[in-house]
């Protein structure tokens, strides 16, 4: 039994896709509708950079989706592989909705805009500089709770991803995050100041709720065709409203990524296709359990590897 997860933001690099764009019409026709939904040439920044270009959330996020969404046309359309009888679908933030559309719940045109909607609103939710991200490794999420809520007179900061054993991320505001630090160095807990531009998935996210909340109203949710997991409650979703009020969730809820694995594999799951750019999902799935069969779909080979 198999289950097909998309990456998030930090998966992108110019180049991605170039295989696939350069062999299928179908990704070429599929750029050339990204490129017109959204008025800008994000075909080009994706295919030629510059990178930090295409690093920019506003960027970034419609732009790993269209990858993600595009590999998935050519695995269904010129491979004729069903993942339809995937028993689960499910992304690592933006990709959410990378499963979202690909499950048949939101079209194409849709999901690119809002996810355009969605960089610039977290990307402007705080000010530049304001606030950040920092990667915590080889300690348990009991132990991060414990510490925060110790501390919470002294600085606050919230769990962003709880990814894997021993990978968890913070946000908060920099001066803040500098006095979390400060008490990881005395207990010897290794950390990781994250290179992105605002603390994602946090309540400074508060005003990319207001937007994405009058923005994901706006759309029309569809009947999907594979059962999803949420990031924000890491369990099945059982309809569309429920869906769309999760999304707004999202944005200030941390991911619960372990949790979402766990539940996969408890419920049957023993493959796992990542299908985007790189192999990071890839790589959490194998710390919360080694014995996972895990394809990374990056290129043609890779999908003619694939047994499902």
């Amino acid at each position: 039994m198999f289950s097909v997860i998309f990456p998030g933001q930090g998966s992108q690099i110019v180049g991605m896709g170039k295989e696939f764009y350069d062999k299928f019409d179908l990704v070429k026709n599929q750029f050339k509708e990204a490129d017109e939904v959204l008025g800008i040439p994000l075909s080009k920044i994706i295919l030629e950079g510059p990178k930090g270009e295409l690093d920019l959330t506003v960027n970034t996020q419609p732009a790993i989706f269209l990858i993600s969404y595009s590999i998935y046309q050519v695995m269904k359309k010129e491979f004729e592989l069903d993942l339809n009888k995937a028993k689960y679908f499910a992304g690592h933030s933006l990709g959410e909705y990378s499963a979202i559309a690909c499950a048949g719940y939101l079209d194409f045109k849709d999901t690119i805009r809002i996810l355009k909607i969605r960089g610039d609103a977290m990307q402007n939710s705080v000010p530049k500089g304001e606030g950040g991200m920092v990667a915590v490794l080889g300690v348990s999420i009991d132990k991060i709770e414990n510490i925060i809520e110790k501390n919470k007179n002294n600085f606050i900061v919230q769990i962003a991803n709880d990814n894997s054993e021993g990978q968890i991320v913070i946000s908060g505001k920099n001066k803040d995050l500098e006095k979390f630090i400060e008490v990881l160095k005395n207990e010897k807990i290794k950390n990781i100041k994250l290179p992105v531009s605002a603390p994602f998935h946090c309540s400074l996210m508060n005003k990319a709720t207001v937007i994405m909340r009058e923005e994901l109203n706006k759309l029309h949710f569809k009947k999907g065709n594979n059962v999803l997991i949420s990031n924000v409650t890491a369990k099945e979703i059982s309809n569309e409203d429920e869906l769309k009020d999760l999304l707004v969730k999202q944005i200030e809820n941390r991911v619960r990524w372990r949790e979402s694995v766990i539940k996969m594999i408890n419920n049957g799951v023993n493959q796992f296709i990542e299908i985007g750019p790189g192999k990071v999902l890839s790589g959490l799935v194998k710390r919360i359990n080694k014995e996972m069969t895990i394809n990374s779909i990056n290129n043609k080979d890779d999908i003619q590897n694939i047994t499902i």
